[in-house]
């Protein structure tokens, strides 16, 4: 992606200088580290919480640790999409390290997951070209507006795509080119025979360790990642312009820490070189430019319900 704005001809957006941009875009070993071990410690720290709890009390007990849990799994997509970009480390070791463990960890395969994520920053809101919008669950009633929000349909299609992958050892997918299919294939039979190992091994071991610390917190978290996901581009233009066809939302410190500053989405994806720890800095630069903005993933969430009604009710 290059390292310039994307802009149109009905967005008059002042480059940065090359010195603040170079500035800007410096990667950082330190910056990806603390905010790996401190996304993966709490992490632990709920795992090793709901072992107790599950295991003196019952797993019933255990419930709102998993729910608590389920956000911070859910959010290592953050992890998978910087680490997509290779700006959370400048390590490009670090990057694919941290990137593959956190891509099995969701159950998203991480070759896929970049091929995927090019075409969406090269196509953003193009509804034939984006794959966002052609994979993208299209309600057509409250109901299924309820379920898509869940985020259950996208992980089951996300991991029956894999499965098809691996099985049939075909990849028909535009944003695939041809000299890479042989990689997303085995990428995704390599998935799908450490997951089976991991079920034998819980089996054999008689242990419901994975599905309490793991498996149902994951879910659980889809409820809180998908909204976030549809606050990022659903109800914007379809131009060409990032600053017309992101949203930014702003919203308190934890949430963006966590999120890996992904929030900042707008200066994301006019300048995708910059990594996570310097958007808040870019932020401040380019705030006035900003056509969406959102405040607080409720009034967002509002708003993007509201428009994928309209879209059915015309």
């Amino acid at each position: 992606m290059s390292d310039a704005a994307v802009s149109d001809s009905n967005h008059r957006l002042k480059p940065l200088a090359p010195a603040m941009l170079r500035e800007l875009s410096a990667r950082s070993n330190v910056q990806g580290t603390v905010r790996t071990l401190s996304h993966y410690g709490v992490i632990v720290l709920l795992g090793a919480l709901i072992w107790k709890v599950s295991t003196t009390y019952g797993a019933a007990w255990a419930l709102p640790l998993m729910a608590a849990q389920g956000y911070f799994v859910a959010f290592l997509f953050m992890a998978v999409h910087e680490t997509a970009h290779k700006t959370a480390f400048e390590s490009r070791r670090l990057n694919l390290a941290v990137g593959y463990l956190s891509a099995f960890i969701i159950g998203l395969p991480y070759e896929y997951y970049c091929l995927f994520h090019w075409d969406h920053h090269r196509y953003t809101q193009d509804p034939e070209k984006d794959p966002e919008l052609i994979v993208g669950v299209k309600p057509a009633s409250d109901t299924q507006l309820a379920i898509a929000y869940s985020g259950l349909l996208q992980v089951a299609g996300r991991l029956w795509l894999m499965l098809r992958h691996a099985i049939s050892g075909n990849v028909v997918v535009p944003w695939i080119p041809a000299n890479k299919r042989h990689i997303i294939v085995l990428e995704a039979r390599i998935y799908l025979t450490l997951y089976v190992a991991l079920l034998a091994l819980s089996v054999w071991l008689a242990t419901p360790l994975l599905l309490w610390v793991w498996i149902v917190p994951l879910l659980i978290g889809q409820f809180f990642l998908r909204p976030y996901l549809y606050a990022e581009h659903t109800g914007c233009e379809r131009g060409r312009s990032a600053f017309h066809n992101t949203r930014t939302t702003y919203i308190g410190a934890i949430v963006k820490w966590f999120a890996w500053n992904m929030p900042y989405h707008v200066e994301h994806h006019a300048y995708p070189s910059i990594p996570f720890h310097a958007l808040p800095k870019l932020n401040a630069i380019v705030d006035g430019e900003i056509v969406y903005r959102g405040r607080g993933y409720r009034a967002v969430t509002r708003e993007t319900l509201a428009w994928f009604r309209r879209q059915w009710r015309g």
